[in-house]
């Protein structure tokens, strides 16, 4: 895969240079590009500079391309001591709200690679709807970093899997980044039992699901086999719950899964595992969301 196009929204928070040096990761991996992106509201379009806790530039009152320049020069300062030039795009304004400029942005680009505010209570509650609208509604990869989840090394990869078809979405994305890093994909999939019903769920069922992954692993990443290992983990806690400890006992360097699962009441769980998944764990998260995602790029 070359000329990787990667997609930088930034709001001038120190946050952002933790996205910047993520997207310089996936851009030496590549042989890619990183387009740093800003998009603001107008002062005068909202109730006040501090409205919902944005830390953002306010834009001042005046000529509209005096204060898109402005913007644009801010972005250029930002980014320059974070980046190597030769890595580095034009930076993109745009006007209006953020979740959406980013989503509407990255029709261009093959992956958005962006922070989440490790922040609580009222200001983490907005802060945070930006990055989960993108990883809900944007049509490619989602890499989601903070300063607890940084994008060091990518030496291990946790692959997730409810072995729903939209789950297997996620594993091209897997598959081109182990090969581009020669890295290890250890294949998860969760089985949930209920505490209050039985200890430990039935042995047929257990040896049942480790012969699916085991399968499922062979079927879609056969060709990178020697860099596969799959893992049942049994858990009595939620699937969110479980990769969050398997996540502090045994740390990898990327999580990647789809955003969507299964139909009906599974799918909304697999849903709110995915956001709790980007929320909690202490590595770096790549979101892929199957009913919007665009083709895989083969390697060249």
């Amino acid at each position: 895969m070359k000329n990787y196009k990667i997609l930088v929204p930034l709001d001038f928070s120190d946050a952002g240079k933790y996205a910047l040096q993520a997207a310089q990761k996936i851009a030496e991996l590549f042989n890619g590009s990183i387009t740093p992106f800003h998009s603001y509201i107008p002062v005068s379009d909202m109730y006040g500079p501090d409205m919902f806790g944005l830390e953002t530039t306010p834009a001042p009152m005046g000529n509209p391309e005096e204060v898109e320049k402005m913007h644009y020069d801010h972005l250029q300062e930002f980014v320059k001591d974070e980046v190597p030039e030769q890595l580095l795009n034009k930076p993109e304004i745009s006007i209006g709200n953020p979740a959406q400029s980013i989503i509407e942005a990255a029709e261009d680009f093959d992956i958005i690679v962006m922070s989440s505010h490790g922040r609580s209570g009222f200001s983490r509650f907005f802060l945070g709807s930006v990055s989960d609208k993108v990883l809900r509604m944007a049509h490619i990869p989602v890499l989601i970093v903070n300063k607890e989840k940084q994008l060091t090394s990518l030496n291990r990869i946790m692959l997730a899997t409810d072995f729903s078809d939209h789950s297997k979405e996620a594993f091209p994305f897997a598959k081109t980044i182990a090969k581009a890093a020669e890295a290890n994909i250890d294949l998860v999939h969760i089985l949930s039992f209920d505490p209050n019903e039985s200890d430990h769920p039935e042995e047929s069922t257990v040896s049942l699901r480790k012969q699916r992954l085991e399968v499922l692993a062979k079927e879609e990443l056969h060709d990178i086999d020697h860099l596969v290992e799959t893992k049942l983990i049994i858990s009595s806690n939620t699937p969110h719950e479980a990769i969050l400890n398997e996540n502090l006992n045994n740390p990898h360097d990327l999580i990647i899964m789809s955003t969507v699962g299964r139909t009906g009441i599974d799918y909304l769980m697999m849903g709110s595992t995915t956001s709790n998944v980007v929320r909690h764990v202490k590595s770096p998260v790549l979101s892929i969301n199957p009913k919007k995602k665009k083709p895989v790029r083969e390697e060249e």
